[in-house]
């Protein structure tokens, strides 16, 4: 490890890090305190709320054509760089996908580096994290910067030296490894750091953990499914669609102890509530994706949770896709909105794009479903959610058997299925305007063919069980994404704006009436607040990462960070896209889909996504670089 320090650089952040200690204040206070001025971004997305809107408006849609690049910063990594910087005060905290670097830059100076950590980490994680070996970002609070490590050690940095405050393994992994990983930004919540668990492919059981922010000491744990006391449910006060659960409901619609592999791993974003002192998140899919060997509901993997933040113990939880069969993972993120007005009555409400492709509206403190509605017209596995709450499928999606990938009680393989697995959106945060009330979406307009096949458990190794195909969504624009504007009380399509490749990147909304997002191209895109577009510029690789901005020195920047990579460009972060596999895939395609054996391995690679995304290898490469925008002076 190597630690740079600066004069400047203590004394220009010295208040900000100690003022807890000086002041008498929490952590949390002070968090939201840095969180609450717009000139830091000191929450991976932003604010509690998961709202990715930010009130500076020097840059708005008047001046936003004549943005420059001011600076830039090469990570030093070369594979999918998710998430985004944090930015407190006079330092940018930068991570980096595997090895999972963390730099603190200066930016009185020019974005110098003031200190720089590297864990020392196994390699042999690499083959275990699915998806890519991405890394969605640091959190702060209390002094720390808080790095969630790809081999599942959650890592307390000094602030100011980058120095190890405390280290705990989040993992339980024995011998060989049951193919755990660390993928997503932590939350700090209180004096608490929250963390969730990745490998959902390899029959990982998932669970949340709570960790105090003073010393690492785990505080409570709750899994996803399980008996009540690994849950932290009570049968009679948690509630699902305001019904009580009932005793050990994480273990009744699981067959035997098929919910000990069960998945539901907990790898997106979090979201807390300061006035109900809840923390929302959901569930991933349940393992494996094969549906035919694990009958029943699986409860309660594909569910959003809502979790008192010092208990862990449930409040509700509602289950979005029962006995999920087609890796629909519910992970995406929560974004909380007070005072909406929904059917004609206000209520502070939790909305989440679920890659399901269905837009859901719910009342967070009752977990009451206000509006489900398809966010992609195209979206055909399921007719529509019932909205009846005197009909026995209330809250339940309506499956076109067409689309099921199982048919009385046997495998089926079964084609045109929209979304994909990857979702009508996958873990890239969408972003709300109080502004306009409207949210703001980067979509994925991909459909797949679905192939299950039996497999068995085997810990550390792949529990998938089926092979999947991507492509287009057909009669469309011919693109496989949209950017949308939302309206989460109507549940309707504002505006769209197609693009050729999904919008993988996170969005930000502005004061300045700007919306900001990127395209796997590489393009960082501005539209104004009706989807006009108002200014773009092509990064040099592909953007999976997440818009932000901040203010210095009276300036107001942009910063995003590039580097293709993540699910949809695997092909290109692992690999497995050469010149020659991708020309043999475009010549299936061009043939209607008639896959030779060649195009089949490069159609399918990649959970299904190498074939899909070909054409990502003519429009960019690998790359990790940081981009920040700003006006001409």
């Amino acid at each position: 490890m190597r630690v740079l320090r600066t004069a400047t650089y203590i004394l220009s952040t010295a208040a900000l890090l100690t003022c807890a200690t000086a002041y008498g204040v929490s952590a949390n206070e002070e968090l939201q305190k840095l969180a609450s001025d717009p000139k830091n971004w000191a929450m991976p997305t932003g604010d509690y709320a998961n709202t990715r809107y930010s009130t500076l408006e020097q840059i708005n849609k008047d001046n936003v054509k004549n943005l420059q690049v001011k600076w830039t910063f090469s990570t030093g990594v070369l594979r999918g760089h998710e998430g985004g910087p944090l930015v407190i005060g006079d330092v940018m905290y930068v991570h980096t996908p595997f090895p999972n670097i963390v730099y603190a830059l200066d930016l009185n100076n020019d974005g110098k580096i003031l200190w720089k950590y590297e864990p020392r980490q196994d390699p042999n994680v690499i083959p275990i994290m699915c998806c890519d070996t991405v890394n969605r970002g640091v959190a702060y609070g209390d002094g720390k910067i808080i790095l969630n490590q790809a081999d599942t050690m959650v890592t307390a940095l000094d602030a100011k030296t980058g120095k190890v405050v405390w280290s705990v393994k989040n993992g339980e992994q024995t011998d060989g490894g049951k193919g755990e990983s660390g993928t997503h930004a932590p939350i700090v919540v209180k004096d608490k750091v929250i963390v969730g668990i990745s490998g959902g492919e390899f029959g990982v059981r998932g669970w949340v953990a709570a960790y105090n922010l003073k010393d690492g000491a785990l505080a409570w744990k709750g899994y996803s499914m399980g008996p009540d006391a690994e849950t932290l449910m009570d049968p009679e006060k948690t509630t699902h669609l305001g019904k009580p659960v009932g005793k050990d409901s994480g273990i009744g619609t699981w067959e035997g102890e098929q919910w000990k592999t069960g998945g539901g791993t907990t790898w997106g974003w979090y979201a807390y509530d300061p006035k109900s002192n809840l923390v929302f998140y959901g569930t991933g899919n349940p393992s494996t994706w094969n549906p035919v060997q694990r009958p029943g509901d699986n409860r309660w993997s594909m569910t959003i949770f809502a979790r008192d933040a010092d208990s862990g113990m449930a409040k509700w939880v509602y289950q979005m896709t029962p006995h999920d069969e087609w890796d629909y993972d519910g992970v995406n993120e929560m974004i909380l909105v007070d005072g909406m007005d929904v059917n004609g009555a206000k209520h502070d409400v939790l909305v989440h794009f679920d890659r399901n492709g269905f837009a859901y509206t719910m009342d967070r403190n009752s977990g009451e479903l206000l509006v489900a509605k398809k966010y992609d017209p195209k979206v055909n596995w399921a007719t529509e959610v019932v909205m009846d709450k005197n009909s026995d499928q209330y809250g339940r999606p309506q499956v076109v058997a067409k689309y099921s990938t199982q048919q009385n009680g046997e495998d089926t393989n079964s084609t045109g299925i929209c979304p994909a697995a990857l979702g009508t959106k996958d873990q890239q945060p969408a972003a709300y305007s109080p502004k306009t009330g409207l949210f703001y979406v980067p979509t994925n307009h991909v459909c797949m063919d679905y192939e299950p096949y039996k497999v068995s458990y085997t810990a550390g190794q792949p529990y998938v069980g089926a092979t999947v195909s991507m492509y287009p969504a057909a009669d469309s624009h011919g693109g496989m994404g949209n950017f949308i504007a939302w309206d989460a009380a109507k549940g309707e399509i504002v505006w769209s704006v197609p693009e050729q490749f999904s919008v993988w990147s996170g969005a930000l909304a502005t004061a300045g009436d700007v919306v900001f997002y990127g395209t796997l191209e590489g393009y960082i895109k501005a539209v104004d607040t009706d989807g006009k577009e108002l200014y773009k510029f092509k990064t040099p690789s592909g953007i999976i990462g997440n818009v932000n901005t901040f203010e210095h020195g009276g300036k107001q920047y942009i910063a995003v960070l590039s580097g293709v990579g993540g699910w949809a460009g695997i092909g290109l972060a692992g690999g497995l896209l050469s010149p020659e596999n991708a020309a043999a895939w475009h010549g299936a395609v061009d043939q209607g889909r008639e896959q030779g054996d060649e195009a089949q391995v490069v159609g399918t690679a990649g959970l299904g996504a190498v074939g899909g995304y070909a054409a990502l290898a003519d429009y960019t490469t690998l790359g990790g670089q940081l981009t920040v925008f700003g006006l001409p002076e």
